[in-house]
């Protein structure tokens, strides 16, 4: 009997000695997270997080970076994570936080790999939701709750959550303030940043008519709409001035000059009225 009871006392030791070590494993994935990191006051590295109204024209983070470098800025990295005609909440936002994993190494130079020693993956995230989904009824709550939930996970990670306000279809010009009401709200919900590429379409267009800034599918950006996006988010994030930037994306001069003014007044004055959140 006696060592039946000790077989029973010890059988439940290493059972709770084993369910103490799966717990501690299950802990584990939130230790990947940085404990204590400086606040962002420069944007040095970005994540964007969206679809197709960034990655069309060869991506408007190529081309940020191309103003960023005509502008002298030097150092600055960013990766795109986008999906085809995504919302909000399609995005797993945590996973591309994963130690070793996004922005762990880059290509630089003559195509050379350099390996990122990084406290924090990335400054700030840059997010959008579906072209439409912050004014459609049944998708609008949505787009509160994965605005909310996925600047609260990036702010776990030591980044800055951004809000990139999309413009209008070319048919519909009345969503240009529909959707900068919704993402101006959400923005000072979760005090966060929102860069008014909406209001720079609806800027520019009303300025000059004749440049088309989106193809005929009525959404998505020509070259000129995505090098005024560019410039919008230059001016807006990094808060730097693109008029007269040497990078034109190949667009005609007084084209690209047109666009570049317009970003950085439609800028300049929105973030004097609407603030820059935790920026």
């Amino acid at each position: 009997m006696r060592n039946f009871h000790f077989t029973a006392l010890l059988s439940l030791i290493l059972w709770a000695a084993n369910l103490a070590g799966c717990a501690s494993l299950v802990a584990q994935p939130d230790s990947a997270a940085p404990k204590t990191l400086a606040k962002v006051t420069e944007v040095k590295s970005m994540l964007w997080v969206g679809h197709s109204f960034f990655y069309y024209n060869n991506s408007m983070h190529g081309h940020v970076s191309q103003l960023l470098g005509a502008a002298g800025q030097k150092g600055h990295r960013s990766s795109s994570a986008t999906i085809s005609g995504a919302g909000i909440n399609w995005h797993d936002v945590a996973a591309h936080f994963k130690p070793n994993a996004v922005g762990s190494y880059s290509f630089v130079g003559n195509n050379e790999v350099k390996f990122n020693a990084l406290d924090r993956p990335f400054d700030a995230t840059l997010m959008m939701d579906c072209s439409q989904c912050p004014i459609h009824p049944k998708l609008q709550p949505i787009f509160y709750e994965f605005v909310k939930k996925h600047s609260d996970t990036v702010r776990g990670y030591g980044s800055e959550p951004i809000l990139f306000m999309t413009w209008a279809y070319s048919d519909k010009p009345e969503m240009t303030e529909q959707l900068a009401q919704e993402y101006i709200k959400a923005g000072k919900q979760n005090n966060a940043l929102v860069v008014p590429a909406g209001y720079a379409f609806a800027n520019s267009i009303a300025k000059r008519p004749d440049l088309s800034l989106i193809i005929a599918d009525k959404r998505h950006p020509t070259l000129m709409g995505t090098y005024l996006a560019a410039c919008t988010v230059l001016a807006s994030v990094y808060k730097v001035n693109p008029i007269g930037n040497k990078y034109t994306a190949g667009l005609p001069a007084e084209v690209a000059q047109h666009l570049q003014t317009v970003a950085w007044q439609t800028a300049q004055s929105f973030h004097a009225k609407e603030g820059r959140g935790s920026l």
